[in-house]
């Protein structure tokens, strides 16, 4: 083959990678209406996400191209277009798998650096092996099946394909697929549904006007929902059930807090809503009423400190509330921050003197 052959081999190589590169580059930058969207089975959740808070963001950015991860991108797309070509694909059923779930919040950590961060170090970053195979928490209570739906909602098997009993006396389960070991059981999408409905988080430069950017600033929808792992499917916060709660048999008032219905979905009571049954936390006692998210942060949960959100330096009873016998002081306290009331300090004989 001589050089004038070699240039023109050359030329149309590089002229037909240049025609698809730029294709695709013009395909991933188009609106989605009129690619990925033209396809009926995601058509649904593209109308979502352009009402969703993060419209202005591209598709790839959280999902990702052909080209963005190698070898592994190739594949995931090449599954895509089999998986949309197949006739016995109920193309309405399509759901992420939970590598997909965790790559995607892995993503989300891009744009939402401190909430991943303060995640990162809360309990709700809890892998499989702090959940499955802690041996004291197993021989109080074995793995049984709906531990799957607030630990590890996502898992593509059931409770026997993820752990098998222990064959010695320490009570460990043990993981069958040890890869798991590492994986978050509450990654982000478990409590955020990205594409609800919701307008874009406006941030105004006013700063030296906090009543104005306080109540001037827009309502928006929760940006929080409860992934049902039984339906494939989130339901946003405000629209869940509020549950009646008891204590002693009489009522409870319960905060209409939209994140407090969503905690209570896994933090929950026994058959008899019963407060602080099973791994109910609803406050009670002096602390009656208040929502979580008045004591616990967002993201980390994190208490440190909260009590001076409410409470001056010293208490009604002439005491530092962060010194009081509490769990919040000490976390062995017989008095439980949740329930703590006046009675936990002032016995009855106290109260009729006084």
């Amino acid at each position: 083959m001589n050089f004038k052959k070699i240039t023109i081999l050359l030329i149309s190589t590089f002229a037909v990678l240049a025609f698809l590169f730029g294709g695709y580059s013009s395909w991933n930058s188009s609106n989605p209406q009129k690619t990925c969207a033209s396809c009926h089975e995601i058509s649904s959740s593209v109308n979502e996400w352009q009402h969703s808070a993060h419209r202005d963001v591209r598709c790839t950015e959280c999902h990702g191209s052909a080209l963005s991860n190698g070898v592994h991108s190739l594949k995931e797309k090449a599954n895509m277009v089999f998986t949309h070509l197949g006739k016995e694909m109920n193309h309405e059923d399509i759901q992420m798998t939970e590598k997909q779930v965790l790559d995607i919040s892995e993503k989300c950590a891009k744009c939402h650096q401190s909430e991943y961060a303060k995640w990162k170090s809360g309990g709700h970053s809890a892998n499989y092996s702090d959940i499955f195979m802690n041996g004291k928490h197993n021989m109080d209570e074995a793995p049984y099946w709906a531990c799957l739906r607030c630990h590890g909602m996502f898992y593509d098997g059931n409770i026997k394909t993820l752990v098998q009993k222990p064959l010695e006396a320490d009570g460990v389960w043990k993981l069958n697929d040890f890869s798991k070991v590492a994986q978050p059981t509450i990654p982000c999408l478990a409590c955020h549904q990205f594409h609800a409905e919701n307008s874009p988080l406006e941030r105004t430069a006013r700063l030296d006007l906090p009543k104005e950017i306080s109540y001037a600033r827009p309502t928006r929808n929760p940006s929080i929902a409860w992934y049902v792992r039984t339906n494939h499917r989130h339901i946003r916060a405000d629209k869940l059930m509020k549950i009646a709660m008891f204590n002693d048999g009489k009522p409870v008032k319960v905060s209409d807090d939209p994140a407090q219905q969503l905690c209570i979905q896994c933090h929950s009571p026994n058959f008899a809503h019963a407060t602080g049954s099973q791994d109910d936390r609803t406050p009670t006692g002096v602390h009656e009423g208040l929502s979580c998210m008045a004591c616990h942060s967002p993201h980390s949960n994190d208490a440190r400190n909260s009590c001076r959100n409410c409470h001056p330096a010293i208490s009604n009873c002439k005491l530092d509330v962060t010194t009081m016998n509490t769990t919040y002081f000490d976390p062995k306290s017989p008095n439980n921050i949740h329930s703590v009331s006046c009675t936990s300090c002032h016995d009855e004989r106290r109260k009729r003197k006084s």
